[in-house]
């Protein structure tokens, strides 16, 4: 089992986080945390990633999220053998794609409450689930990159 253990606290953290916001904001309320700059914006997205809204297709994510947490335990399967970072990164990635199945799966919709800007330049609201699977997947592509050998490398450098 090893890495995927790594999977469990970014679950965890992000479910807590959601119960937390869920329980003390009201939907659409906003708390300054670092001024305008940072805030805790309650929100709920039936969309994909980091708030994006692309229509009503709820089923359409939900089966995509449990396809992809598939894929992702598939191919972390296969990389049993890689080094324990690129693993590990995999187990980030994973705990975030379960973190927002989770929520598709209960509750049929995402909280999102990370909230950053500059007045009214926003960046989408997300979560930790999101910043996971972010996180994850540059720190895997990275790894990567740089840490398997020259043979098992994703990208061919003489390409």
């Amino acid at each position: 089992m090893g890495a995927l253990v790594y999977a469990v606290p970014v679950v965890a953290l992000d479910q807590l986080t959601k119960y937390l916001v869920r329980q003390n904001l009201e939907l659409h309320a906003s708390v300054a945390v670092l001024g305008e700059f940072f805030r805790l914006t309650y929100v709920e997205n039936t969309g994909i990633a980091f708030g994006i809204k692309v229509g009503s297709a709820l089923p359409l994510f939900t089966l995509l999220s449990l396809v992809a947490t598939l894929l992702i335990m598939t191919y972390f399967y296969h990389e049993r053998s890689s080094p324990l970072a690129v693993r590990i990164s995999l187990a980030i990635v994973l705990g975030g794609a379960v973190g927002n199945l989770i929520d598709r799966l209960l509750f049929g919709r995402v909280v999102d409450f990370l909230d950053f800007g500059i007045g009214r330049y926003r960046f989408f609201v997300f979560n930790i689930a999101d910043s996971a699977v972010t996180v994850g997947v540059a720190s895997f592509l990275l790894l990567t990159a740089y840490l398997l050998p020259r043979s098992e490398r994703i990208v061919d450098e003489n390409a």
